[in-house]
């Protein structure tokens, strides 16, 4: 049997966008199950999900918190191929991979994989990711991307994990050799200024 966080966040659009003022869709579903938040905070969910979220918990429906923002239109990323100079931090900020492209190369977005969430475009330093507006979606098929849009966003989160995993530690300091080389320096000075 589904925990109640779980059957919350089954309830949610899955944008991962953190409007809510929780990392993503779950932590905002396990806030919500222990009774740490309100259940209006999900404006890509809009007014459909606060339902929802009523019903399940029992309790009353409100407006949507005016702190999170607006219910967003349905929308989708789109790069313009002539500004993308090739950072790569829209494929950072993207947390369902629907963003693909190299270092210094041109970024493009996979269309049916974009959840809309516009996480991608602040950190894009020149400007050139727009928000298109996307036909609304049914009740049915907006389940289904969100439950897309989970399987992606987990799958991603696994990488970054496995990827983490695999780096070497930092280093807590300089490594012995830069030590050496940093004495004997300090040293060289110290006799050029005696």
């Amino acid at each position: 049997m589904p925990s109640l966080a779980n059957t919350i966040d089954a309830l949610l659009p899955q944008t991962q966008c953190g409007r809510c003022g929780y990392d993503g869709c779950q932590p905002y579903a396990q806030a919500l199950a222990a009774g740490a938040c309100d259940l209006n905070r999900c404006p890509p969910g809009g007014e459909q999900t606060i339902a929802a979220l009523a019903a399940l918990l029992g309790r009353p429906a409100r407006l949507l918190d005016p702190e999170c923002g607006p219910a967003p239109p349905p929308q989708r990323a789109w790069i313009d191929p002539a500004a993308c100079i090739g950072c790569t931090k829209c494929i950072q900020a993207c947390p369902v991979d629907a963003i693909v492209g190299a270092g210094k190369r041109l970024h493009g977005v996979i269309e049916q994989e974009c959840n809309g969430c516009g996480l991608c475009v602040a950190p894009c330093p020149v400007d050139c990711i727009h928000l298109l507006p996307q036909p609304a979606e049914s009740g049915q098929r907006r389940a289904a991307l969100a439950a897309i849009n989970r399987r992606r966003h987990d799958a991603r989160q696994r990488r970054l994990a496995a990827k983490t995993a695999a780096a070497p530690p930092a280093p807590s300091g300089p490594s012995p050799e830069v030590q050496t080389a940093l004495a004997r320096a300090r040293a060289l000075l110290a006799a050029r200024g005696a």
